[in-house]
């Protein structure tokens, strides 16, 4: 698909013209396959698959193995704001997704390399803290794309669309490789679990995976033009750039920092829900390994098409009040999951999937209420910020959960340190003014 004269206005940001052309299905489409694609390496390599797989006692020891890894993935995200402020001054925002895409799939391949043993496993670490530093890079340039996609009339839709293409890759790829790698002994292609060769053959279907459907993105959204009056600077200054875009957030939108901040704080709890259900499930309710799996797809399409609804709704109602009411009911969900812990399986299965209704909507939503507060031209620093300042805060669901553990004596009591994250982020986002437009 070539650019064409109808479609260069995809060049521009339409998010504040409400009388801009829509931008064609197709399109918005083809975008939303990146979504799809990088479902590989975030449902399978970072959260079900392989980060499982090189903390498993083949690597070393149980808690030295978690700890590395945990710092590893803490250390991924400092230079994320650097990214966005260099794709917006040389105007090379497809083509930077391009290359970091690219090497997010060489990382995701080259995990076949990582076998079962102590000496495999700082190889396994880099591999991950690479493809985890290239992804939030991509995810910078990707997520900027939304507003040469969507008008203020349609963003939550989009966003909500390509969110949830996301969950339902992560679904259709999740069951592949779960069915056809890992949970038998001999799985659909007769690859045996010897030397982890389940494991690592998987990564390479997920590296082909997320190159694929990646493609499309690339010939179908059209690059921006480049910002003559913005130069591309050095690490130190840039870093001084970051220090001033909040400073002068603090000045003239003080309520775009304020809401930074609130989100970083809630999708942390978000991430910790992601991060310790199978635990949860597992310890507390006595879930096998494979009903994990069968909860996690469960989850999966729940929060997918609830995610694409919640972009309808949220172009009615609001983003604002779609991620209140959200975190409102999750906050309800995680305690009554606390509470109603001496019921078992029954009770997890119930509230836990009624609790993924709104886990996608919150995301997606507070993807697209950033977009609609952020100026033209200034997407990839905006959208810079909002990764730095969620990495920057990623140890509080993990320090909550476990302080909640240690005081309650069981780890069904991390439920309520995840809930305590959650509602500050929610008492934190009250205050934040809509967008006039």
């Amino acid at each position: 698909m070539t650019e064409t004269a109808s479609d260069s206005a995809l060049h521009e940001n339409h998010l504040h013209d409400p009388a801009a052309p829509q931008v064609k299905k197709r399109t918005i489409f083809a975008w939303s396959l990146w979504d799809w694609g990088s479902a590989a390496f975030q449902a399978v390599v970072t959260t079900f698959v392989f980060t499982v797989y090189i903390t498993s006692a083949a690597f070393g020891p149980e808690e030295q193995t978690s700890v590395a890894l945990g710092t590893t993935l803490s250390i991924a995200g400092i230079a994320v704001a650097l990214f966005g402020r260099l794709t917006d001054a040389t105007g090379h925002r497809k083509h930077s997704l391009a290359v970091t895409t690219g090497i997010v799939v060489a990382c995701t391949a080259l995990m076949v390399l990582v076998a079962p043993a102590p000496q495999y496993f700082m190889l396994g670490l880099v591999l991950l803290a690479i493809g985890n530093i290239a992804f939030e890079f991509a995810s910078v340039n990707y997520y900027s794309m939304l507003t040469q996609l969507s008008t203020s009339r349609n963003v939550g839709r989009v966003s909500g669309f390509g969110w949830g293409m996301g969950y339902l890759g992560g679904i259709v790829l999740l069951t592949i490789v779960l069915v056809g790698f890992i949970l038998p002994d001999t799985g659909w292609f007769g690859v045996t679990s010897d030397g982890g060769w389940n494991v690592r053959l998987a990564m390479v279907v997920c590296a082909l995976w997320f190159a694929v459907f990646a493609i499309p993105t690339f010939f179908a959204v059209p690059e921006i033009s480049a910002d003559s009056d913005r130069r591309v600077v050095g690490v130190v200054a840039g870093y001084r750039a970051i220090f001033r875009s909040i400073g002068q957030l603090w000045r003239t939108s003080r309520h775009t920092l304020f809401f930074l901040i609130a989100s970083a704080i809630f999708r942390d709890g978000l991430a910790g829900i992601f991060t310790f259900t199978g635990i949860v499930a597992s310890l507390s309710f006595g879930f096998e390994p494979a009903t994990v799996i069968m909860f996690a797809i469960a989850a999966n399409v729940i929060s997918g098409l609830a995610t694409i609804l919640g972009g309808v709704v949220e172009d009615r109602v609001g983003a604002k009040n779609v991620m209140t009411v959200s975190l409102v009911l999750l906050v309800i969900a995680l305690v009554l999951m606390f509470a109603l812990a001496p019921l078992g399986a029954p009770a997890f299965w119930i509230v836990g999937l009624f609790a993924t209704i709104f886990v996608g909507p919150v995301q997606s939503s507070s993807r697209s209420f950033l977009a609609r507060l952020t100026p033209p031209g200034k997407e990839g620093e905006m959208f810079g910020l909002y990764a730095t300042t969620g990495r920057a805060v990623s140890f509080l669901a993990p320090l909550t959960f476990t302080i909640a553990v240690a005081l309650g004596g069981s780890t069904i009591f991390g439920i309520i340190g995840i809930a305590l994250v959650l509602l500050v982020g929610l008492a934190l986002l009250l205050p934040v003014r809509v967008p006039a437009s």
